[in-house]
């Protein structure tokens, strides 16, 4: 009997590469492949790469030499957004076989497969425009049996003037809506309870099938399995107000959202192109709480784009901090993007700058963040649990994603439950991983 092939697989940025690793990972155990185990050297690796910053870009080829270096021999197959931006920089690394962007991602599983049966073996680059990608590659990823990501929306239209997105992903597009429900059942018949739905812009949802986003998360609504629903991210001009009313009377989708502000003054709004300004902005966060008081709002913040002074950053800042008071920041420094633009744009903000301004709204997120913890100390809310165990302590996350910690017990595993919450607390090693956590007691269990 032969021995199956062990392949590996490495995946970087966001959650929509997360669902789509997972899904070529599927492929690959349908196909008679076997994960490799912690240590095993591989016969295959599979590289998903992110180009969202300059940074990223540098990991991504760190990680693809690393896997040549650790796996000798073994096929080197690369996917993914800086695998379409910049094909031949790729390929040109020693060791690297496969260069794929993300029009033909889904067919990388028969690349590789093909590859196998050769004796002789060349790089192989299936790239093309962005103009070209009209493919839409279905996938969903599934880890502990309690969280699902359901990708349902592919690309995007907007061209804001930092982000390559539109040149990585192509034009928005999606499957239609009895397609996407089809995968949220495979996902409920696994037994997973809470689905977060990703794409790169999936209020833009419908742009392919005449469908809109608000019809997608009512028919999902009505899968059976599913308890819970997340939206990872929203344009705040997207987000509209029957979504919003329609998540404020749904039983399965949450009171949590996480909406991009990226610039906290209209000037920097205007350069970077995006499609609102700051009184829209904060109009929306107002429906939100007026419809969902409790809800959870995360919001993204880029840091020192070309052109932000020092008083822009101020004037952000309060915005950020006596306005819309989120519950989370999520903070970029500015990355230059070739191609974009903003590349071409004066006025830099130098790296420390950016870097000093990374660091207070960071201090403004941790006491945003503790704060709206401490609103819920003593309250009663409803947590799904989740099956890892650390140091004892298993955590969950309540409807409006705060993070709950209390020692183990597997009846509570996977399951919706009634948990009183404690007092907020620092875990410096464990389960968080130093993320604060409240404390949790359940109450009746049966």
């Amino acid at each position: 009997m032969n021995t199956p092939r062990k392949v590996i697989f490495y995946t970087l940025g966001c959650k929509l590469n997360f669902s789509e690793t997972a899904t070529i990972a599927r492929q690959f155990e349908e196909g008679g492949f076997v994960r490799a185990g912690k240590g095993e050297r591989a016969d295959i690796c599979v590289i998903n790469t992110c180009a969202v910053t300059e940074h990223a870009e540098k990991k991504c080829r760190n990680i693809v030499r690393k896997a040549v270096r650790e796996h000798p021999g073994a096929i080197v197959a690369v996917t993914g957004c800086y695998a379409q931006l910049r094909p031949q920089e790729l390929a040109r690394i020693q060791g690297v076989d496969i260069v794929t962007g993300n029009h033909e991602k889904g067919m990388l599983y028969d690349q590789v497969a093909g590859l196998l049966g050769r004796g002789e073996r060349t790089v192989e680059v299936h790239a093309c425009a962005a103009e070209e990608i009209r493919s839409f590659f279905a996938a969903f990823s599934v880890g502990d049996r309690t969280r699902a990501f359901l990708k349902v929306q592919d690309g995007c239209d907007y061209r804001c003037a930092y982000c390559t997105i539109p040149d990585a992903r192509g034009a928005s597009r999606n499957i239609p809506v009895s397609e996407l429900v089809a995968e949220a059942r495979k996902i409920a018949f696994r037994g997973v309870k809470e689905v977060v739905l990703t794409g790169v812009n999936i209020g833009d949802f419908g742009r392919t099938t005449g469908e809109r986003f608000l019809d997608l998360i009512r028919a999902l609504e009505e899968v059976e399995g599913i308890e819970r629903y997340r939206i990872s991210s929203i344009e705040p001009n997207l987000l509209t107000d029957e979504v919003i009313a329609f998540c404020a009377q749904s039983a399965k989708f949450m009171p949590h959202f996480h909406i991009p502000l990226q610039a906290g003054t209209d000037r920097v709004l205007r350069m970077m192109r995006r499609r609102y300004d700051t009184a829209r902005f904060a109009e929306r966060i107002d429906r939100v709480r007026e419809a969902m008081p409790d809800a959870f709002v995360g919001v993204d913040v880029i840091v020192g784009f070309p052109g932000e002074t020092e008083a822009d950053f101020d004037a952000a800042y309060r915005f950020l901090a006596e306005r819309i008071r989120p519950a989370f920041l999520h903070i970029f420094p500015y990355s230059v993007r070739p191609g974009t633009p903003a590349a071409e744009l004066p006025d830099r903000v130098s790296p420390q700058e950016a870097a000093r301004r990374v660091e207070r709204l960071g201090e403004l997120s941790a006491r945003l963040h503790g704060a709206f913890y401490d609103r819920f100390v003593g309250s009663v809310r409803p947590v799904l649990f989740e099956s890892t165990v650390r140091e004892g302590q298993m955590v969950g996350f309540t409807d409006n994603y705060i993070r709950v910690a209390m020692p183990y017990r597997s009846e509570v595993v996977n399951r919706i439950v009634a948990v009183e919450l404690g007092e907020g607390r620092t875990t410096s090693s464990g389960y968080a991983g130093g993320e604060e956590c409240l404390s949790g007691r359940p109450l009746e269990i049966e």
